[in-house]
C-alpha cells in the first residue's frame, strides 16, 4: 500500500460545534476515516493588520489525496471563518496496519 496516496488535513475553529460539525460530515460521507479535534489551544496570528489571539480547536482529518478538494469544500461550508485554515500534509511513512484500516474506510 502506497503511504502517499493518503494525507492529513488540519483546520481550526474558534468554536467546538463547528470542529464536532465537520468531523461529523467528513466522516458521515466516508471522505475522512478519522478526526481528531485537540482541546483548546492558543493561537496567535496576524488578521487584517492586527495581531489576533484566540483559542482554537484543531481538526486532524485523515483522508486519500483524490479526496482533498471534497473535503475543502466541506470545510469552507460548515466553517465560521471568512478564511479558514486549510493544510493538507503528506502521510510519508505510517504503521502499514493503519494504512490498511484507512484504506478500507475510505472506498
Amino acid at each position: 500500500m502506497e503511504n502517499a496516496k493518503f494525507i492529513q488535513v488540519m483546520t481550526t475553529s474558534d468554536s467546538r460545534q463547528v470542529a464536532e460539525k465537520i468531523a461529523d460530515t467528513l466522516v458521515a460521507q466516508k471522505l475522512a476515516a478519522c478526526v481528531q479535534i485537540t482541546s483548546p489551544v492558543r493561537s496567535l496570528y496576524r488578521w487584517k493588520g492586527k495581531v489576533e489571539k484566540a483559542k482554537e480547536y484543531i481538526c486532524f482529518i485523515k483522508t486519500r489525496r483524490k479526496f482533498f478538494k471534497k473535503v475543502e469544500t466541506v470545510i469552507k461550508k460548515l466553517h465560521n471563518y471568512e478564511v479558514p485554515e486549510i493544510i493538507a500534509l503528506e502521510i510519508i511513512d505510517a504503521n502499514p496496519d493503519y494504512i490498511g484500516w484507512l484504506d478500507k474506510e475510505l472506498k
